[in-house]
């Protein structure tokens, strides 16, 4: 755990910085486009063409469903490695970026936001956006489901063994530390780096956000979009991502862990095919 001192809230926030001889905007452009592609890019393109896809059938948005965990073997013992492989692989791209910023000097990841010398705080904070965050967007999401703008989410089909709910929350920890290091603090780095205003990149990153979660309906864009504009103006004011990537991480949590809790107790509410 580090002990150096955090940057200031003002400082941390990513500042453009020169770029090195030889290094120009298009390279730092081309670099973008590849961390994205390998990552929330391309689950980005993919959610347009699932929404598309959705829309073009001939049932109802409402009337589909996208399951978020879904089972990869009938054999407990591969379904079990074959979600820890892909949780596991799903965060090379977040060692990627942290690689492509990191500084020889400390501390050394200033720039992404992420310092661990107040771990308190910031679980705190991530507790109550969470709350602030979560509560809302699950009312967003029944009434999307009630005026037919978002499909039948289903956090998770797996079978009930030892390892189900610690696989949950490791797909939890890989969300939220994909999604609020990639979008939020890598990105935000490098389009100041290019010399976009702040509101420009919070409205952009948030866009992108609503944009890979369109495969579970308009609700979902709407949502994920605005929780997009209250995360990174809490970034830009404050500079630190931890709390961020916290909040995501218990809002996932308490999804893919109460669902079948949930459904089993409120089934009008989730469907009666749960």
């Amino acid at each position: 755990m580090s002990r150096n001192p955090a940057p200031s809230a003002r400082a941390s926030f990513p500042l453009a910085e020169a770029l090195p001889v030889g290094v120009s905007s298009g390279r730092v452009r081309a670099e973008i486009l590849l961390v994205l592609g390998l990552s929330l890019g391309a689950s980005a393109v993919y959610s347009v063409v699932q929404i598309l896809d959705l829309l073009t059938r001939t049932q109802s948005l409402a009337s589909q469903t996208a399951t978020l965990n879904t089972s990869q073997s009938s054999r407990p013992v591969f379904d079990f490695v074959y979600q820890v492989l892909s949780n596991g692989f799903d965060l090379v791209p977040v060692v990627l970026v942290a690689f492509l910023v990191w500084k020889q000097t400390a501390p050394h990841l200033a720039r992404l936001g992420i310092a661990f010398n107040r771990l308190g705080r910031d679980a705190l904070a991530g507790v109550a956006l969470a709350l602030a965050i979560g509560i809302p967007g699950i009312a967003l999401y029944f009434v999307g489901r009630a005026i037919g703008i978002s499909v039948d989410v289903v956090p998770t089909n797996l079978a009930a063994h030892w390892w189900t709910v610690p696989v949950l929350l490791f797909s939890a920890f890989r969300s939220g530390v994909t999604e609020e290091v990639i979008v939020v603090a890598y990105l935000y780095a490098r389009l100041r780096d290019l010399g976009w205003k702040t509101w420009t990149i919070i409205l952009t990153a948030a866009l992108l956000r609503g944009t890979y979660h369109l495969y579970q309906g308009f609700g979902a864009f709407i949502g994920n979009a605005v929780m997009g504009i209250v995360f990174g103006w809490l970034y830009t004011r404050f500079g630190r991502v931890l709390p961020l990537v916290i909040a995501h991480f218990f809002m996932d949590a308490a999804v893919f862990v109460g669902y079948p809790w949930a459904a089993a107790a409120f089934p009008a509410l989730f469907g009666s095919h749960h």
